[in-house]
C-alpha cells in the first residue's frame, strides 16, 4: 500500500469522530441490572423493601459489596490536565476519554466504570475529593493528570486509603509496554538485562516504565531516558527540585552520563520506548537507522506515533509498535485495566502492586506466545476475550500471594467468573444493536 493511502487509512477514524460522537451523545448509560416486570417490583427494588438491605450494611459496611453494586464498580477520575497527546484541555474536554476509557472497562473487563472529570487542578482537593467518594466504589482509576502531581495523587492516596487506586497512565502502559517487549525480545533473541533501553519522553509513563523494567531485570545502568531539553544525567540540576522522580532515575540511570539529545541515545540502543510528543517525525528514521540490529521501536504516543510504523521498519527496525488499534502491534493500555481490574474485584483487592502488574504483563505476553509470535504480533489482539480473563486470573493469584486480597479463591474460579462477566458485557452489547435499542449510525452499520 502506498504511503499516501496508508496515512488516509490512519487518518479515516479522526475524520469520522465529532460526527459519530455526535449521533450518540456519548458512549455509555445506566442500564438495569435487575428484572423488572411491573411496578410492584418497586416495592421489593425501592421501598419499603430496600430497607432491609440499608439495616444490614448499616451494622457492616463490607455488606454494600454484597447488596450493591459498588463491587463492580469504580470511578475514572481526571482534572483534565494530561489528555492524549493533548494537554491540559479542562475536565469537560476530558469526559469523551473518560467516557471511552469506561466503555472499555465495561466491554473488554466487565467492569462498571463511572467517568468524573474533577473542577480543581490542586493535589489536596483531588486527594480529598477522591477520598470522599470513596464508599461508591470498589477501585479508583486515575487518568490524564499531569506529571509530577500524578505521582503525588496517587502515592498519598495509596497511602490515605485502603482500596485499589492506580494511575493507568503509569501503572497500566507500563505493564502493557512490559509485555510487549517481552516477547519483542524473545522474537531478537536479546536479554532484558544486557540490553541498551532508549526511553523518549519523561513523563508519568516513561518513569514508571523505567521503574517497571528495573523491577523485571532491565540493568538501569543501561536505560538512558530523555525528554524536552535532552537526556536525564546526574549533572542535570534543573530537574532536581522540578521533579524529584526524575531525579531518582536521573541518579541510577544512564551509568555513562551521556549529555544530549535523542539522536545521541538512538545510537547503539537495542530498544527505543518513545511516549512524547505526536508526529509523525518526532523520531527521525535516521535516528532509528543509527540502532543496533534487530532494534526494537515502540513509538506510542496517541493519536499519532511519534514516527509511522512504515517509516521506522524502513529504517532498519525489527520490530514496531504503536498505540493504535488499527496498526500491527498495539501496546496500549486498553490490553491492560480491563482485565487488570477484573482480577482486582475478584479478589477484593485493597492494593494494585508492581508485582500484580508484572504478573498481568506475564499473562498477556504468554498468551501471544501460545498464538505464535512473531515481528507484527507480539500482544494479543483486543478480540481475544479469553486474554482479559487468563490476566484477571494472574492478577487475582498474585494479589493473594501478597497478602492484598479480602477474598481467596483459585486461578480457575478467578479465571471463570472474569470470563462470564466480560462475555456477559459483550452479549448485552450485542442485544442491544440487535434488538435496536442502540440504532446505528450508517457509518456504523456499513462497518457491521
Amino acid at each position: 500500500m502506498k504511503k499516501k493511502n496508508l496515512i488516509e487509512k490512519a487518518s479515516a477514524p479522526l475524520k469520522a469522530a465529532l460526527k459519530r460522537h455526535s449521533f450518540y451523545k456519548g458512549k455509555i448509560e445506566i442500564s438495569l441490572k435487575c428484572p423488572v416486570t411491573n411496578i410492584k417490583d418497586f416495592a421489593v427494588w425501592y421501598t419499603p423493601g430496600v430497607g432491609e438491605p440499608v439495616k444490614a450494611i448499616q451494622k457492616d459496611k463490607s455488606l454494600s459489596y454484597e447488596y450493591t453494586n459498588r463491587g463492580n464498580t469504580i470511578a475514572v477520575i481526571t482534572d483534565g490536565t494530561r489528555v492524549l497527546g493533548l494537554g491540559d484541555t479542562g475536565p469537560e474536554a476530558a469526559m469523551p476519554v473518560m467516557e471511552g476509557k469506561s466503555l472499555i472497562f465495561k466491554y473488554l473487563g466487565g467492569v462498571d466504570a463511572v467517568p468524573i472529570c474533577l473542577g480543581t487542578k490542586d493535589v489536596e482537593e483531588i486527594v480529598k475529593t477522591v477520598k470522599i467518594l470513596r464508599p461508591n466504589f470498589a477501585g479508583i482509576n486515575l487518568e490524564d493528570i499531569s506529571s509530577p502531581k500524578c505521582f503525588e495523587i496517587l502515592d498519598k492516596l495509596k497511602e490515605e486509603m485502603d482500596s485499589p487506586v492506580w494511575h493507568d497512565d503509569q501503572q497500566g502502559t507500563a505493564a502493557v509496554t512490559l509485555a510487549g517487549l517481552i516477547n519483542a525480545l524473545h522474537i531478537t533473541g536479546k536479554d532484558i538485562g544486557k540490553v541498551r533501553i532508549a526511553l523518549v519522553g519523561a513523563g508519568a509513563s516513561n518513569i514508571r516504565i523505567a521503574n517497571l523494567l528495573i523491577k523485571y531485570g532491565a540493568d538501569p545502568g543501561k536505560i538512558i531516558m530523555a525528554d524536552s531539553r535532552g537526556t536525564l544525567h546526574k549533572g542535570r540540576e534543573d530537574i532536581k527540585k522540578e521533579n524529584r522522580y526524575k531525579w531518582e532515575l536521573a541518579l541510577k540511570t544512564n551509568k555513562d552520563n551521556l549529555r544530549g539529545t535523542t539522536k545521541d541515545m538512538a545510537a547503539g540502543a537495542d530498544v527505543m520506548i518513545a511516549l512524547s510528543a505526536p508526529g509523525p517525525d518526532t523520531i527521525k528514521k535516521e535516528w532509528i537507522s543509527s540502532m543496533a540490529k534487530d532494534a526494537i521501536v515502540f513509538a506510542c504516543a496517541n493519536p499519532v506515533p511519534e514516527i509511522w510504523p512504515w517509516e521506522a521498519k524502513e529504517a532498519g527496525a525489527k520490530i514496531v509498535a504503536t498505540g493504535r488499534s488499527d496498526f500491527d502491534n498495539q501496546v496500549n493500555n486498553s490490553l491492560g485495566f480491563p482485565g487488570i481490574f477484573r482480577g482486582v474485584l475478584e479478589v477484593r483487592a485493597t492494593d494494585i502492586t508492581d508485582e500484580m502488574c508484572i504478573a498481568a504483563s506475564e499473562a498477556l505476553a504468554g498468551y501471544a506466545r501460545n498464538q505464535g509470535i512473531n515481528p507484527d504480533y507480539i500482544l494479543p489482539s483486543m478480540d481475544d476475550v479469553e486474554v482479559f480473563a487468563e490476566e484477571a486470573a494472574a492478577v487475582g493469584v498474585k494479589a493473594i500471594e501478597q497478602g492484598v486480597a479480602l477474598k481467596e479463591m483459585s486461578y480457575e474460579k478467578i479465571y471463570s467468573n472474569a470470563l462470564k462477566s466480560i462475555k456477559r458485557a459483550q452479549k448485552q452489547a450485542a442485544l442491544m444493536v440487535e434488538n435496536n435499542i442502540v440504532k446505528l449510525e450508517e457509518e456504523d452499520s456499513n462497518l457491521k
